[in-house]
This record gives structure tokens, C-alpha cells and sequence, in this order.
């Protein structure tokens, strides 16, 4: 063989181990937890199959090149703190989560955490120092709750036009609650209608709560939801039936599982957005230099069989503001 078609075998040999050697090599795994109040989301949760769906229409695909980590089993119940601490440990790269607790207790861990949902005012309870620039570990999708508490409180006179007290149920243990009480209390106030005060720490404050409305009926329940409120929300919907009180709930799916109404941001929104985020800081960002969002849709859901159970005529010009009204 001549020496120039050796050297042209030889380079043509480089070139196809090296292209070879690329497409061998594996493409990065990303890993991935989410964290409620509850512990571990597994894959089967509502969110995290608005997540899931979203990360994978922009490329990542379970068990290829992302890993769920909150599908494991067992540890899905520990604490906040412990999953965490786990969750660094195992490097994890990115947080999602719910509720101000978890939040709060990711802030602590310093792992890149986006919020889903549920934390009340980010600024206002200290998790970030503002919305533009967040300067730490923690981004994701807030709400304006003064906003929204006004919105709900109307819809409520709206379904009920001799409205003049409101019981507000709220865990009285989370900060972030806490801040959006105040918000639902002075938008209240700012309408004509009283406050009825009906803060819970523990499952068995309910009962009190209870009493409390037994001596001094009110006109109607809202429902401030985090995860204390969400694990006993049957009782309230049971108490409302019963009591044939009108009740205005957050999220569409309490409205779904037999409450009145409610009025809040789309979810399935709110965790693509999030998910656009997850695909940012996987691609090098940090959420320091990422805003917090607000979601852009929200959904004002009526359950009309609940409305006809405790005898309420909902006016026609109410209904047909509804996204959704459940027959």
C-alpha cells in the first residue's frame, strides 16, 4: 500500500471510531424529586404529570435521560427535612415543591428548588429577597393572594347577595397561610363583610372550628387550602353540606370531590411553567437569576350538583362566568 492511501485509511479510521465513540456516549441523567407537605409525589399525582408531560415534550424521558426520584417507595411519608437531606446527598439536581414548609426547609438544604404552588407571598415570608431576582436557591410560580381573596369573596356575594359573615379556615402553623388569611380578612373587610376567624393547628382543632361556627353561624366558608386543610377537606365539605353553607375553595379539585366552588390558578398551568424552569437551571441557570411568575389563568369551577344539595339557586349571569360547571 502506498504511504498517502495509508494515511488516508488511517484518518478515515479516526473519524469513524471518533464519531463512533460520540454517538456511544450516554447522554446526561438528570434527577429530578418532588416534594409536597405530604412527603415523595409519586408519578401517579395530578402535578407531577403536568410536569412530567411537560419536561418531556421539551426532551427529557424518564429513565433515559431523567430520573424521578420521588417515585421510590418507601420514604415517600419521612419529613421534609429528611427527604431533603437525602435528596442532596443523592444529588439530586433539582427540587419541585408545594407549601411553605418544604419550601422553607429546601432554602435551608440550598438545593435549586422551584415552586409549584401554594407558598403565599415569597417576599412577604422571607424566602426570597424579591420577585425579579429571587438572590437565592428558590424560584417558581406565586399568586397574588389580596387579588384573589377579593375575587373569591365576590364570587361568594355574588352566590349569595345577603352575605355579612365569612368563615375563614386556615392552618394558623404555616406562615404562608397565615399571610394570605390577613389578604382574604382585609379584602373582606374592604367589601362589608365580617371575618369569622377559624385558624386550625392539628387535625383535632377542627372539631373546635366547628363549634365555633355551630355558635356564631356564619353565611358561608372559605377555605384557605395547604396541606393540613387539603388532608381534612371532606369534613369541611360535610360540615358545608350539612350546614347548607355556600363554600369557595382554591383549587378546582375540591370542586371536583363534592366542594361548591372555587377560584384560583390553573395547575396544569402553573407546573408547565415550572417545568420550563426545571429545564433552565438542568441546562446550567441558576433560580437566583430566575423571577418568580405569576400564573396567567386561572379557573372559577362550580359544582352545580353541590349548589342544588343545599337548596342554592346560583344566578345565571354567576354560571356563566364558570370555566367549568360540574352537572
Amino acid at each position: 500500500m502506498q504511504r498517502r492511501q495509508f494515511i488516508t485509511l488511517l484518518a478515515t479510521t479516526a473519524i469513524a471510531t471518533s464519531r463512533h465513540a460520540v454517538a456511544q456516549t450516554p447522554a446526561k441523567v438528570h434527577r429530578l424529586a418532588m416534594i409536597s407537605p405530604q412527603g415523595l409525589v409519586p408519578q401517579s399525582n395530578p402535578n407531577a404529570k403536568f410536569l412530567l408531560t411537560a419536561l418531556a415534550q421539551l426532551g427529557y424521558d424518564l429513565g433515559k435521560n431523567l430520573m424521578f426520584e420521588s417515585a421510590a417507595g418507601g420514604s415517600g411519608q419521612a419529613p421534609a427535612e429528611k427527604l431533603l437531606e437525602q435528596a442532596k446527598a443523592d444529588k439530586v439536581e433539582v427540587i419541585v415543591a408545594w407549601g411553605y414548609p418544604v419550601v422553607l426547609a429546601a432554602k435551608a438544604v440550598d438545593i435549586p428548588t422551584v415552586v409549584g404552588f401554594g407558598v403565599g407571598d415569597p417576599v412577604a415570608t422571607g424566602l426570597v429577597e424579591n420577585l425579579a431576582r429571587p438572590a437565592g436557591n428558590i424560584t417558581g410560580i406565586s399568586d397574588v393572594a389580596t387579588t384573589l381573596s377579593t375575587k373569591r369573596l365576590g364570587l361568594l356575594k355574588d352566590s349569595l347577595p345577603k352575605l355579612h359573615r365569612v368563615a375563614m379556615l386556615w392552618n394558623k402553623d404555616d406562615l404562608g397561610m397565615s399571610l394570605r388569611y390577613e389578604a382574604s380578612a382585609k379584602a373582606a373587610q374592604s367589601i362589608g363583610v365580617e371575618v369569622q376567624a377559624v385558624g386550625v393547628r392539628e387535625p383535632d382543632d377542627f372539631n373546635e372550628a366547628f363549634a365555633i361556627m355551630n355558635r356564631d353561624p356564619p353565611d358561608a366558608i372559605l377555605m384557605v387550602s395547604d396541606s393540613l386543610t387539603m388532608l381534612n377537606r371532606r369534613r369541611v365539605f360535610d360540615y358545608a353540606a350539612t350546614h347548607r353553607l355556600p363554600a369557595i375553595y382554591e383549587y378546582d379539585q375540591l370542586v371536583h370531590e363534592g366542594g361548591l366552588m372555587s377560584y384560583g390558578p390553573d395547575l396544569k398551568e402553573s407546573f408547565e411553567r415550572a417545568a420550563a424552569m426545571v429545564d433552565q437551571i438542568f441546562k446550567g441557570a441558576k433560580p437566583a437569576d430566575l423571577p418568580f411568575e405569576q400564573p396567567t389563568r386561572y379557573l372559577f369551577v362550580i359544582n352545580l350538583k353541590t349548589a342544588k344539595s343545599i337548596g342554592l339557586e346560583l344566578p345565571p349571569t354567576l354560571l356563566a362566568l364558570a370555566d367549568e360547571v360540574i352537572e
